[in-house]
């Protein structure tokens, strides 16, 4: 077995790197790292670079010293946070699903020796409650059920309520996708969710906690869509709950950032070569307007893949912005309210 891992510094000449491969990967994000480790598993000769000196890109776990760092560059951590080793921060939190896509190829590829999980303790929705004659209209954080037990008591459903949404998990559990006589007279290709929701006479309270609570839509605009997507979500986070512990999700207990690196740790013992603090002059183009490789600290590596995040071809008229996303990190004082202290 033959491992080339190169950790190139200014003062360092890389060697082997005018020559060709199979592939050639920009970035460590997730899925950069994803399709290095599955393209090496393959048989592929994948050359990995990044720019930066740590694994993980927009996923990467930052210690506090790193946080402030990108962010508040001319302000030291408070003290009171206490030290490096205690925090590991996620630019962009993602709670994994227990019986998901990524746990299944993250067993089969075996990538989980490398991490550490934990199956998060709970996950909690925040409702609106219409006041009445006593009280006046707030907004209440309930824990989302993860057992039969507590979905019998839960305040998030009324008592009769519970039987019908009852009826309604009874009626995803039988669905098949090739049978349309277990679809009960709906059609969940081209129908909408909510003519699914009407058909069980499902409450405005236990749809808003199906859609954003279980199916984990951001909007309401998945009720005026074909249903059948989000009843496989909704199915994923039933089948996810007790695969592991009582939540459907699971962590990584030092952060995400250990998933990409553990990818290239899976690359690169199938003989991928990395290396991060990489000079990426630029990508090549042929004639053809077609990339034919990269240039990195004045030599040319070769390949007719080549796989980037978008900030390596920034000038090359090659992406366009289609949204964006605005994210805050909050460091808490104080449990939130309703939660048990959790």
């Amino acid at each position: 077995m033959y491992i080339n891992i190169y950790s190139e510094s200014k003062n360092t000449m890389v060697e082997g790197m005018d020559e060709e491969y199979d592939v050639i990967v920009l970035g460590t994000g997730l899925k950069e790292c994803v399709l290095s480790g599955l393209l090496a598993v393959k048989g592929k000769k994948v050359l990995h670079l990044d720019r930066n000196s740590y694994y993980g890109a927009e996923t990467a776990s930052l210690n506090l010293t790193n946080l402030w760092a990108m962010f508040r560059p001319d302000i030291k951590p408070p003290e009171q946070y206490g030290h490096n080793r205690d925090w590991n921060i996620d630019l962009i939190p993602k709670f994994i699903m227990a019986n998901g896509l990524l746990v299944k190829m993250l067993l089969h590829t075996k990538v989980t020796r490398y991490l550490e999980w934990k199956c998060c303790d709970a996950s909690y929705v925040m409702q609106f409650k219409k006041g009445g004659w006593m009280s006046s209209d707030a907004t209440v954080i309930h824990k989302v059920p993860a057992n039969d037990v507590e979905a019998l008591k839960t305040p998030l459903l009324g008592l009769f309520e519970k039987k019908r949404a009852a009826n309604f998990y009874k009626f995803l559990d039988k669905i098949d996708e090739k049978d349309q006589k277990t679809w009960n007279g709906l059609d969940l290709k081209k129908g909408p969710m909510e003519a699914v929701y009407k058909k069980y006479s499902l409450e405005a309270n236990t749809i808003d906690f199906l859609g954003h609570a279980v199916a984990l839509h951001t909007n309401d605009d998945y009720l005026k869509l074909p249903a059948y997507p989000t009843i496989e979500k909704i199915s994923l986070y039933m089948d996810s709950i007790g695969k592991y512990g009582d939540s459907p999700f699971l962590y990584p207990v030092y952060g995400l950032g250990g998933l990409p690196e553990s990818f290239s740790r899976l690359c690169a013992i199938h003989g991928g070569t990395y290396m991060l603090n990489a000079k990426v002059d630029g990508i090549e183009m042929g004639e053809d307007g077609k990339a034919v490789g990269v240039k990195i600290d004045g030599q040319l590596a070769k390949a007719p893949l080549i796989i980037c995040d978008p900030s390596y071809v920034s000038g090359m008229n090659k992406t366009k912005v289609v949204a964006k996303v605005i994210r805050a990190i909050c460091i808490m004082d104080h449990p939130i309210a309703n939660s048990k202290d959790a």
